[in-house]
Parts: C-alpha cells; sequence; structure tokens
C-alpha cells in the first residue's frame, strides 16, 4: 500500500529527521508533554490491589491506590527502556519508569507512536544498566503537528499497526504449530516406528504405551554407560592445573549444541581424560527449566579436547545402540513424561539424577530400522526448518513495515489526512487501562 506525501516540505534542521511537511512546527518531546518520576509502591501493594504497577519490564503487581488517572505514555528509565508503553486509565509507575502528563494540545497516541521512533541505544548510559534521563527524552526533537492531524495520525496507525499486528500474530501461531507438529512427527516415529501396518505389543511400561511387535523395550543402561563432569568451584592450590574448554547446561540445546560461548574451566590434568567428552556422546541436561531438562544431542567433538560440566551428562552407547536414536527419543513427548515424572522439582527449575537417566525405558528397533527412521527425521527436520524460516521472515518483514510505517507518519513523510478506515473494517477502541 502507498500513500502521498505532503504538498511541501521545509528542513527540519536535524539531520536523521531531514524534510518535514511546511505547516508542521519544530520543537521537542516537551513541547507535548511533562516527564514524571514514578515511585515506590511498597505501602500500596496489594494482590487485590485495582491498579497496575508498572516497572520498566511492564505490568508486575497490583495496588489498592493509582499515582495518575488518564492517557500517559510511559517511558522506560531504568532497565528496559525501549518498550514505551500506552495507558488509558489508574496505574502506578514504580522508579524504573516515567509517566507522562500529556499537553492538552497533544494527543496521547501521536506522542506513544512519535516516542516509539526514539533511538534510544544514542541516548542511553554507558553503564551495565541502560537509563535514561528527564533530560535526554524531553529535549528529543520532535516535527508537531496540530492536534487535530495528531489525532489522524494515531487514527491511521491504530488501525494500521492492528491490522499489521494480527499478521504477526497469524505467523507466530503458524510457527508454534509447526513446532507442535515437528515434536508429534519425532514422538510418533521413535515409538511407532514408520509402518502403520505393523503389529504393535505392549510395551510394559504405562507412559510408553504401545511399540511395535518386533522392537525390543530395555532400559538405557544395558545399552550405555553415563559419565558425570566436572564440577566448578574446585580448590586447586598448589597443584599444576590445565584450563580446557567445557560445556554448560547453556550450551546443550534441543537438537544441536550451541557454540556461540564456550567457557574455559581449570582442571587437573590428570582428570582432563575423565572427563574429556567423545565423538558420539549423547550430551544432556541434568537439570534447568522443564524444557531443558534432559534434552538430548549428540556430540561431534566440534571442540577437542572439550570436557563438560557436572549438570551436563555425557551417556556413551555402546554397539547396540546408536547415539542418534538416543538423542531423538530424548526429544518424544514419552521421554519427556519420563524425564517430568522422575525428576525433582524446585520452583521453576527441574532436575533429575544420573541413576534416573539410566533407568530410561528406551525402545529400540533393528539397527537398519533406527537408521531408516532418523533419515526420514532428517527430512522431516529440513522441512521444518524451511518452513519456520519462511515464517520467522515474513515476522521479521512485517516488523520491520510497522516501524517503517509509524516512522514515515509521524515524521510527514507519508500524508494520511484523508486517510479512512476501509468500509469493511473499524479502527479499533482503546480500553481503559489498556497496555499496548
Amino acid at each position: 500500500m502507498s500513500f502521498p506525501t505532503y504538498p511541501t516540505y521545509k528542513d527540519s534542521g536535524v539531520e536523521w529527521l531531514g524534510e518535514v511537511p511546511e505547516h508542521w512546527v519544530m520543537g521537542s518531546l516537551k513541547n507535548m508533554a511533562q516527564i514524571r518520576n514514578g515511585r515506590d509502591y511498597k505501602e500500596v501493594e496489594s494482590s487485590d490491589g485495582e491498579y497496575p504497577v508498572i516497572g520498566s519490564g511492564g505490568q508486575f503487581s497490583n495496588a489498592t491506590q493509582y499515582l495518575y488517572e488518564g492517557e500517559s505514555v510511559l517511558l522506560g528509565r531504568k532497565g528496559t527502556i525501549d518498550k514505551p508503553l500506552y495507558i488509558n486509565g489508574r496505574f502506578w509507575t514504580v522508579d524504573t519508569m516515567f509517566y507522562t502528563e500529556i499537553s492538552k494540545g497533544a494527543c496521547a497516541k501521536f506522542f506513544y507512536y512519535n516516542s516509539l521512533t526514539i533511538p534510544f541505544g544514542y541516548y542511553s548510559t554507558s553503564t551495565a544498566l541502560p537509563s535514561m534521563t528527564q533530560a535526554d527524552l524531553l529535549n528529543h526533537p520532535a516535527a508537531i503537528p496540530t492536534k487535530l492531524e495528531q489525532t489522524q495520525i494515531a487514527r491511521f496507525l491504530d488501525h494500521e499497526t492492528a491490522r499489521i499486528d494480527a499478521l504477526i500474530e497469524e505467523q507466530q501461531r503458524l510457527i508454534e504449530l509447526l513446532k507442535e507438529k515437528r515434536q508429534a512427527v519425532i514422538s510418533h516415529a521413535v515409538t511407532k516406528g514408520l509402518d502403520p501396518t505393523v503389529s504393535m505389543k505392549e510395551s510394559g511400561v504405562e507412559w510408553l504405551g504401545e511399540v511395535p511387535a518386533h522392537w525390543n523395550v530395555g532400559t538405557l543402561r544395558w545399552y550405555a554407560t553415563i559419565q558425570g563432569g566436572v564440577a566448578k568451584g574446585k580448590d586447586y592450590e598448589g597443584r599444576e592445573t590445565v584450563v580446557m574448554p567445557y560445556l554448560r547446561v547453556a550450551n546443550v540445546q534441543n537438537g544441536y549444541v550451541d557454540l556461540a560461548e564456550v567457557k574455559e574451566i581449570a582442571v587437573l590434568e590428570s582428570e582432563v581424560e575423565r572427563y574429556r567428552l567423545r565423538a558420539g556422546d549423547v550430551l544432556m541436561n541434568e537439570g534447568g527449566d522443564n524444557d531443558k531438562l534432559g534434552r538430548g544431542t549428540v556430540w561431534q567433538a566440534q571442540i577437542d579436547p572439550c570436557l563438560h560440566q557436572n549438570h551436563v551428562f555425557a551417556i556413551r552407547p555402546n554397539g547396540l545402540l546408536r547415539a542418534e536414536w538416543l538423542a531423538a527419543f530424548t526429544q518424544a513427548e514419552q521421554a519427556r513424561t519420563y524425564f517430568y515424572l522422575n525428576s525433582k522439582q524446585s520452583t521453576n527449575l527441574a532436575s533429575i539424577s544420573a541413576s534416573n537417566v539410566m533407568s530410561l525405558a528406551l525402545p529400540i528397533p533393528s539397527e537398519k530400522e533406527q537408521l531408516e527412521i532418523l533419515t526420514y527425521l532428517e527430512a522431516d527436520r529440513s522441512r521444518h526448518e524451511e518452513l519456520t524460516a519462511v515464517a520467522v521472515s515474513t515476522v521479521e518483514l512485517l516488523q520491520e513495515r510497522r516501524s517503517a510505517l509509524i516512522s514515515a507518519a509521524v515524521t510527514g513523510k507519508i500524508d494520511v489526512r484523508g486517510w479512512q478506515p476501509p468500509v469493511s473494517t473499524q479502527a479499533p477502541e482503546l480500553a481503559v487501562a489498556e497496555v499496548v
């Protein structure tokens, strides 16, 4: 969709802003709003409170009182500084979040969309925690149309961003559906096989259910050994050590090893072989959140020598079991159920012992059938990744389109004064206390 430009422009005097519509007034954000500090919320916090308590990361609590009522744009002071929020209602902000009092001659939603174009990285203080100052926000240059025109621009952007957001949500749902489909394909293939006509038998394991009649079912300890990893924080004072790369839980992802950041650890030279990974080891996480627990992948010796943390198991299959088969099975829903049922839960984290890992019941077809199923799963993985990549790319393009459209509208690069929503649609209305 293309939009007209304004008839005449003038130089804004601001390099990044360029030319702006001739009748727009050059100013700064302080010409449209005043910025106020948030306050401590402890005295008003209550789980029964009806007013949202909002920090730079969004709402995190409720309060019995409110700090401000009406339309406002919330701007991060410290922490998450690049996610302005529009709110209309009663709310409380803490000291990491500024709130604004919109001037009578300004439209709150126009101010919100304008604030989305602030180059926060340019202004942010160079500290460990990104921060913004009131002065930098208030003095940020802005080209300001009349309030009537601001309202029309906001109306246009409400409609168009809602439309784009709906398309983004569609693609994100598709990505989730593709992930679920991939999970279902793995779970079925490694427990039922590829032949829908094959005779089935009870596995004797409740969470595993039926398996093909000609498959074996045995515990993992029959087919592999398990190796624990090196613990951090050992005291080697006065003893000769070597520094080695080692893998952590963060490196062991679902189906692959993430080597973007590999840490190093000092160990005794005599301990290197004890903890050294070998090509073909199946790496499995001992702990983490339930999504990370037990997930496995095959180590291909991308770094050699390399050790592993004590929270990462290295499972070494014998000749009767392919490492790739075990890694695939750990991704099946049935294995996920086993790990969950046999883990020790703590808040949102979990851990599983080496003994419980080795007690995992494993359905095992012949080596020939293992290879056939793994080949099928690899082809399915490729298809899944292609489709997911298209959906992810579409989301990125839509997000870029959304940002570009907002920037073009609030800086006057397009003229939407004559825009009207299509007859078949209605511009969305903002609910009271809605956070955009």
